[in-house]
């Protein structure tokens, strides 16, 4: 009779291997498994970002909160910040009366929480408010976002395709998930356990049940959340101004390196000029709304810039980053950013 325990060691190693060979070839299943740069992952760090719109009233920023409790002062009135609910106390003082200055100041010191979980204590309004620039330099950063809970304790299976090894890792929190996909390496391929319950922003309890429904919710969550909409864009404007290039596509597998070097021009007569080196190529764009979502058409000749011909779903946009996708068939991404 074959032995038990060798037939295990062989069942296990066989299934490592199919494992690595299906993995090196980097095809996103949207209910298998994902990288540290898959557009899931990138998304849901931000979903386990640090809240911080909750008191941009007092500090001005999305991308740092003040660290639980402080006071200020409105209009001649001093309020302690112990509790989220406090926030509504400064907002009330403004609207108050429409003849005051309805300055806020800070007592110092305070300590800023970043969206990424880094803390520093801020002694005085001078290093604050140099504090408040550095992040006004950076206004398209992708931010946290918003209106879209994970009830923890999550399940992520690890395989790391370095050493073959396999394992699990129970995650309790938005800073240990945050932390997570941070430390990610490339080698490691993760698969969460589903389901998942959240909570999205009209506190409705859902249960996600794949990677795919995970992706619709954090999308939903982008359009439909007061707090990710902060500033109100046009597309056409934003994509006619200042050239392109592409950091992401994936198509059945990723295939960025193959645009590396390529300039994108979207022009308002609805041209668009790919240009590499010397090399120039001229095709069409547009953009519509069908069924609620924005489209983005493209329309390349050559049999390389052919392969970005789609209607694309706009996922998300801003200044910097516009981020498409398609899920027909099977889901496929083309990410463009502002050079």
């Amino acid at each position: 009779m074959f032995p038990l325990k060798k037939y295990l060691s062989i069942a296990a190693f066989l299934f490592l291997l199919s494992c690595q060979s299906d993995m090196e070839e980097q095809s996103y299943n949207p209910q298998g498994t994902v990288t540290n740069v898959s557009p899931l992952t990138t998304y849901l760090q931000r979903v386990a970002m640090v809240k911080t719109v909750q008191d941009n009233v007092i500090d001005r920023s999305s991308y740092c909160t003040i660290k639980l409790p402080y006071t200020v002062t409105v209009n001649n009135a001093n309020i302690a910040i112990n509790t989220t609910a406090d926030y509504q106390k400064v907002i009330d003082n403004i609207n108050a009366n429409n003849y005051d200055n309805d300055v806020v100041t800070i007592g110092f010191p305070v300590t800023m929480v970043y969206y990424n979980y880094i803390e520093k204590l801020i002694p005085n309004e001078a290093d604050f408010n140099a504090l408040i620039d550095y992040w006004n330099l950076n206004p398209d950063l992708l931010s946290k976002i918003n209106g879209l809970n994970i009830n923890y304790p999550i399940t992520i299976n690890i395989y790391n395709s370095a050493n073959q090894a396999g394992s699990s890792v129970s995650i309790i929190s938005d800073e240990a998930f945050f932390n997570f996909i941070k430390n990610l390496s490339s080698t490691q391929y993760i698969s969460l356990k589903y389901p998942i319950s959240v909570v999205d922003y009209n506190n409705q309890t859902k249960a996600i049940t794949s990677n795919l429904d995970f992706e619709n919710a954090i999308k939903y969550a982008i359009d439909y959340c007061p707090e990710n909409n902060i500033v109100s864009l046009d597309f056409a404007a934003t994509i006619t101004k200042g050239s392109w290039s592409i950091p992401y596509f994936f198509s059945d597998s990723e295939k960025t390196s193959s645009y590396t070097g390529y300039s994108f021009v979207f022009k308002s007569d609805k041209s668009v000029v790919a240009t590499k080196g010397a090399t120039s190529e001229t095709g069409q764009w547009d953009s519509t709304i069908q069924n609620g979502v924005r489209e983005l058409k493209l329309n390349f000749s050559s049999e390389l810039l052919g392969k970005l011909n789609d209607n694309w779903k706009l996922f998300e946009f801003n200044n910097s980053q516009i981020r498409l996708r398609d899920v027909s068939y099977s889901t496929h991404y083309l990410y463009f950013e502002k050079e």
